[in-house]
């Protein structure tokens, strides 16, 4: 039975994959880490990973960019796979998880969730059909709190579709200050903020006489907590060092 950890196990979503964890009987939670520590809970939290020294197999992030450097430590020092779940790191961590993963394994996703990586195949396929003949736009809406934006996941779709349209692109995240006629080049990425909004993400194909939209709205925090402890699951049988993603997961 796989031992998992949680990295941010006192934020809205660690609580999540803690009750699932809790609910599934073919995985255990070996422990939790958050800073601000934890009274609460049925399992041990520790501040930090070094203080950690019992046993797991994986270990799900639902923290903030700045616990990586402590995970990736304890990823490479203990052996032990990650799931980083985590959301709006800087070029240079995103770097930084990159070198790691030549020493450990990391799965990375900025979306656990099922239905948005099949929209990526989507948006891809649609990219490599309308690109020279359609105008593409994103819209991403999350709740208030989201500190990140475009959320990961927006620019996923923006890779996406700017590695399928068949031409070269620019990302545009604002365009109050440029007035001028939209170039052909460009991918829009606009974010909304505001609410209780678990996530929706909408690309627009906007042609001439016609408009083609994909949308996936999240309804719950659920499906990203169950996309993320089914990966854990999945790395918990890896040694293999290497950076994985859903690909690997849905195949």
């Amino acid at each position: 039975m796989p031992k998992i950890i949680i990295s941010g196990c006192s934020g809205h979503m660690g609580r999540v994959v803690a009750a699932l964890c809790q609910s599934d009987p073919q995985v255990e939670i070996a422990a939790g880490f958050d800073v601000l520590g934890s009274a609460d809970r049925e399992f041990p939290v520790f501040s930090s990973p070094a203080r950690f020294q019992g046993e797991a197999d994986a270990v799900i992030d639902f923290s903030a960019p700045a616990a990586l450097e402590g995970l990736l430590e304890f990823s490479i020092a203990r052996k032990i796979p990650l799931v980083l779940a985590t959301t709006g790191y800087t070029p240079e961590q995103v770097a930084q998880i990159g070198a790691a993963a030549l020493k450990t394994p990391i799965f990375r996703s900025a979306n656990m969730s099922l239905g948005i990586n099949v929209l990526l195949e989507l948006v891809k396929k649609a990219a490599s059909v309308l690109g020279d003949s359609c105008d593409i736009e994103i819209v991403e809406r999350h709740h208030r709190r989201k500190v990140d934006a475009p959320s990961g996941t927006a620019l996923m779709i923006a890779d996406a579709a700017a590695e399928s349209c068949g031409h070269g692109t620019e990302y545009v995240f604002e365009r109050h200050s440029v007035r001028r006629p939209r170039d052909k080049k460009e991918i829009g990425i606009s974010a909304v903020r505001g609410g209780t909004i678990v996530g929706e993400h909408e690309i627009i194909f906007a042609g001439h006489d016609e408009l083609i939209e994909i949308k996936h709205t999240a309804l719950s925090r659920e499906i990203f907590a169950q996309g993320a402890l089914e990966a854990a699951k999945f790395m918990a049988g890896v040694s293999a060092p290497g950076l994985y993603d859903m690909s690997q997961l849905v195949k």
